[in-house]
């Protein structure tokens, strides 16, 4: 089943064309990589797609409805869920709360957060956290976590709206190999168990070619390249513009 639907989209800013004419798809329990250079368009597409941004043209469908040029906060309710490169969480609030706060975010009831964050949610929270890992960590300030962990607890966020559809920028970024590892791990078994799709972006190829299911390619605003790991590996133009040249 497809979840998100991507047509012809385009962005630019006065004469730099940021995104051009990109096309893909993305089906429920799938892992889609994006990959590409840096300025190739991957940080401007997913902003459209999470409406940060509002496209200058084409298509972006959740589920057959049309959410192009939404506000961030209707695509969240809508079942949309991001993580960043660097990790969003309040420093001085425990694990569990980062995630309560979430909850009430996603049930449109942030106008009673100071009463009722303490003691809303608090089982389903913790179901969350148990889901990647963070349950023991519950009470502890998000200020004194390690990085691997706050990437863990950015996930569970983002889990607090039940997403049909995931984007995780850079999920890897600045933890170490055993860290990444675990993580997609994690990340795979929540898209196969849930059905959730899965679309993001990554430097590190290993990452990318052990995880993803498929991977999509950007250069210049415009899609090169598409296909399952090993093809887009092989991709004589991907290899020249990307990874390196010839042979590894």
């Amino acid at each position: 089943m497809t979840v998100l639907a991507v047509k012809d989209l385009s962005k630019s800013f006065g004469a730099v064309h940021a995104v051009h004419g990109v096309s893909f798809s993305l089906a429920a329990g799938e892992l889609l990589a994006m990959i590409g250079p840096n300025g190739a368009g991957k940080s401007t597409c997913f902003n459209l797609l999470n409406g940060q941004l509002a496209p200058d043209a084409g298509a972006i469908e959740l589920d057959g409805r049309s959410i192009a040029g939404l506000a961030p906060r209707d695509i969240w309710h809508l079942g949309v869920g991001r993580t960043f490169q660097i990790t969003a969480t309040f420093g001085s609030m425990s694990v569990r709360e980062n995630v309560q706060v979430a909850l009430l975010s996603h049930r449109r009831r942030l106008w009673s957060l100071l009463p009722l964050a303490a003691r809303h949610g608090c089982a389903e929270a913790d179901a969350l956290l148990a889901r990647v890992g963070m349950l023991e960590q519950a009470e502890r300030p998000c200020a004194l976590l390690a990085y691997g962990d706050l990437k863990r607890v950015e996930l569970a966020v983002a889990l607090a709206s039940r997403p049909r559809l995931l984007l995780m920028d850079e999920p890897t970024a600045g933890m170490a190999p055993a860290e990444r590892d675990a993580l997609m791990r994690l990340t795979t078994a929540l898209a196969r168990d849930e059905n959730v799709a899965v679309l993001f972006t990554e430097h590190d190829m290993d990452v990318v070619f052990t995880h993803a299911d498929r991977v999509i390619v950007l250069a210049g605003g415009a899609l090169i390249a598409e296909g399952t790991p090993q093809a887009v590996r092989a991709d004589t133009r991907v290899r020249e513009i990307y990874l390196g040249g010839a042979d590894d």
